[in-house]
């Protein structure tokens, strides 16, 4: 099941059918729940490995059982399914959705070129709780805390970036340990001799067909994926129940409370320590909110609560009522699962986990792709190639350099630990970070955008908080055990995108201290000593401001003194929503007078959503400067708005024709073939010119149908004649080329910051044009130095 396919759902109004519900919760245990499923796996072989002994008494595999229920029902049951899925950002989850979430009710942001105007979109709406003018007291007083101060603003992105990193940490550990802990069944049909020579090589060689496949998508075997957790979910839930059954019947009394009490009781320190082994068995349930986007939130409770849920409890019960009538105090590798299973079924078993354990694998890595994509969207990570491995499913994404890069990491975790032991500890301090970051967010949350009083966040991050730090401790105690690995990951991913976001926030700054007014763009059309010469076509300047003049521009007017007839400065910037609907995305408006035929055009994007190909992106820029010269009418904005767009300069809302089926529709035709005819019903304002200089492009011709109704007058279709025009000779993109310094005079981390780790960044990632949505054959990139 592809990851992207469903997110359409969430964002409908309509209530879904009980029919659809089923099927999405069905669907879900493939994408969501591969990880947690397979946590059985290496939970109680994780806890035993050092810390408690197993002893005749029981005291300890009870006590660990009981932990492992209540752990399970208070963190993915209560405080996921029943609390962290409702503060979904339009349908979108993860850490991302709470920290955009948190910047638009505190008027907040990370991206430098926010407007006013962006509040209008529909996904921006606040729909939680009472309105704005209705916050309590207690919300207004967090709110303009956080508006007032700058650091809290930015401990707030650090935060949400330092559970961003762990997340991406846990895409290298996850893998390793899942596929470790599968194949680790083979050590009971072997020798531990011949089984340390058989079990790694196995590994390594499943993680590396993992990866290298991973450019082919999900979308080809994507429809196994529920089947194969399903099947898996119906074997531990088996063998649970046959265990209980045959073994000890009364295991169920361990699910009191009272033998938490015998268990910390007896093992005191050892049984602190062992939870960091008892943690694991909730690793993976940040998926449920993470990927709550591809889904629903109902179908997702659903999946989790009659289906997940219980089959994980008789999976652990099943193997405490084994493991309680067989003490091996020699062996400690054999209080691992697969000694609890029949050996009758035990070879199905393993090839049924190590398929369900690549499923659980498959999402922690697509699921770093996507979060590697906002982050790059958000401007907190360099840029890099994203492909889409479907052409019918947009969301599906391919990253080939953080695939390597996860590959690499991933291997060298499970050659250089060679045991679930070392993983474990890692993965499960990456695991409880992420709980506890999503813990903090959703404390604000509950008074910013609930509207709720600060007593429900205090409790909230008081219960969930205490029981989180606890198993935090005892993982960070094993620090030189494996538990170092994510830190240290997560340590040089945040410095990664930390680095480029204030390397991008300072460019950016340069940019609006330096951009030239528009009076002196106006002086070369009013002097004819300079000798500026207008070219046929239409040339787009692409820059990050959304007002004024780019220096870039007046830079490569000084040195080639020539621009096209048609001018469009062009911002294709991010938006804190997760998706902006197609009718919302461009606002156009003019730069000067109308006879100057200059436009500034800003293309919206959502930190989900997918950029569309350059021919695409043409196609809709050219007919949303179209549809805004027919209806040539300003934006209903605010004067504060219109002093930030800056003088005679307004923009509106301009829907693309892909969306705007009543507005402008455009219509090419290569050497003359007619692809598209269009009806009978419209009116058709047709220009054929060839160009006069031969091109290497195929020849176009370009028609403008406008909508029966519309009615222009001359001097409006003139300009569409002159725009057509320029479409035909062709369009040129000219973005800047940036080489960003520090200033003399400023401090040394500065220095370091932007003359060595910005400029590496920039050095190794891709060039401006990726992600853009532009043609490379038509670009031209002005190099500038910037000092900042």
């Amino acid at each position: 099941m592809d990851l992207e396919r469903l997110s359409p759902r969430t964002h409908q109004v309509k209530k879904e059918s009980w029919w659809t519900v089923l099927t999405l919760a069905y669907q879900s245990l493939g994408v969501v729940y591969g990880d947690l499923a397979t946590s059985p796996l290496y939970v109680y072989k994780s806890t035993f490995a050092e810390d408690i002994q197993h002893s005749e008494t029981n005291e300890e595999i009870f006590g660990v059982l009981s932990l492992v229920f209540w752990t399970l029902t208070l963190i993915p049951l209560v405080k996921y399914v029943f609390i962290v899925l409702r503060a979904d950002d339009n349908g979108e989850g993860g850490t991302f959705a709470l920290y955009s979430l948190l910047c638009r009710h505190a008027r907040i942001s990370s991206l430098p070129n926010f407007q006013l105007a962006d509040e209008d979109l529909s996904e921006y709406k606040k729909n939680y709780g009472a309105n704005q003018r209705n916050l309590k007291v207690n919300a207004w007083s967090l709110k303009s805390i956080l508006e007032k101060y700058k650091v809290l603003q930015n401990m707030l992105l650090v935060l949400a970036l330092i559970g961003t990193c762990m997340v991406i940490g846990d895409g290298v550990l996850t893998p390793a340990i899942s596929v470790f802990s599968a194949v680790s069944g083979l050590e009971l049909s072997m020798s531990k001799e011949q089984h340390q020579y058989v079990e790694v090589p196995v590994v390594c060689a499943i993680l590396i067909l993992l990866f290298s496949l991973q450019h082919y998508g999900t979308h080809r075997l994507g429809f196994l994926f529920a089947p194969i957790v399903l099947a898996w979910l119906l074997c531990i839930s088996t063998i649970g129940v046959y265990n209980i059954f045959h073994w000890n019947p009364q295991v169920y009394k361990a699910l009191s409370p009272y033998y938490i009490y015998k268990f910390l009781k007896k093992t005191r320190k050892r049984g602190w320590m062992s939870l960091g082994g008892i943690l694991l068995c909730i690793t993976g349930s940040e998926a449920m909110f993470a990927d709550l986007g591809h889904f629903t939130q109902l179908s997702i409770q659903i999946a989790f609560t009659f289906a997940v849920y219980p089959s994980l409890i008789l999976a652990y019960m099943g193997q405490a009522a084994y493991l309680s009538k067989h003490h091996f105090r020699e062996n400690d590798y054999r209080v691992g699962f697969y000694v609890s299973v029949p050996e009758k079924i035990r070879w199905p078993v393993l090839a049924i986990a190590i398929l369900a354990a690549v499923v659980g694998s498959q999402a922690i890595i697509t699921g770093t792709f996507s979060i590697i994509k906002q982050c790059t969207s958000l401007g907190c990570f360099p840029k890099v190639k994203i492909m889409h491995t479907s052409s019918k499913m947009h969301g599906q994404i391919y990253i080939p350099e953080i695939n390597w890069t996860l590959m690499l990491l991933c291997l060298a975790v499970t050659v250089g630990f060679r045991d679930t032991k070392h993983i474990s500890n890692a993965s499960g301090l990456a695991v409880i970070t992420v709980m506890l970051v999503t813990t903090c967010l959703m404390s604000l949350v509950i008074v910013l955008c609930w509207h709720k009083n600060s007593i429900f966040a205090l409790a909230f991050i008081f219960f969930f908080g205490t029981i989180e730090a606890l198993y935090f401790s005892a993982s960070l105690i094993k620090f030189l055990e494996g538990a170092w690995v994510p830190l240290a990951l997560s340590f040089i991913f945040l410095l990664i995108m930390y680095v480029w976001h204030y390397g991008t926030l300072k460019r950016y700054e340069f940019d609006v201290q330096n951009k030239v007014s528009i009076n002196w763009l106006l002086t070369l059309f009013g002097s004819s000593n300079l000798g500026i010469v207008r070219v046929r076509g239409i040339g787009v300047i692409n820059t990050e401001l959304v007002s004024g003049i780019p220096a870039i521009f007046s830079h490569f007017v000084t040195n080639l003194p020539a621009f096209h007839q048609i001018v469009v400065f062009l911002c294709v910037k991010s938006v804190p929503v997760p998706h902006v609907k197609p009718e919302e995305r461009f606002l156009v408006g003019r730069v000067g007078p109308k006879e100057h035929r200059l436009y500034r055009c800003i293309a919206r994007y959502g930190y989900r959503d997918v950029h569309k190909d350059d021919l695409e992106f043409e196609h809709d820029l050219i007919c949303s400067i179209a549809e805004f010269i027919r209806s040539d009418k300003p934006m209903d904005c605010s004067p504060d708005l219109e002093n930030e767009c800056g003088t005679n300069e307004r923009l509106t809302v301009v829907a693309a024709s892909s969306s705007n089926l009543e507005g402008v529709q455009i219509y090419e035709d290569d050497d003359g073939f007619n692809k598209q005819e269009p009806s009978s019903s419209s009116e058709v304002v047709v220009v054929a010119v060839e160009p006069q200089v031969p091109s290497p492009r195929i020849k176009k011709r370009v028609r403008f149908v406008l909508p029966e109704s519309a009615r222009v007058d001359r001097s409006t279709e003139e300009e569409l004649n002159e725009l057509m025009e320029a479409r035909e000779a062709g369009m040129a993109f000219i973005m800047g080329h940036s080489y960003v310094r520090a200033k003399s005079g400023s401090s040394v981390m500065k220095k370091i910051a932007i003359n060595f780790g910005y400029d590496f960044l920039r050095r190794n990632s891709r060039g401006p044009c990726y992600g853009l949505s532009t043609p490379h054959a038509s670009t031209l990139e002005v190099g500038m130095v910037y000092i900042v």
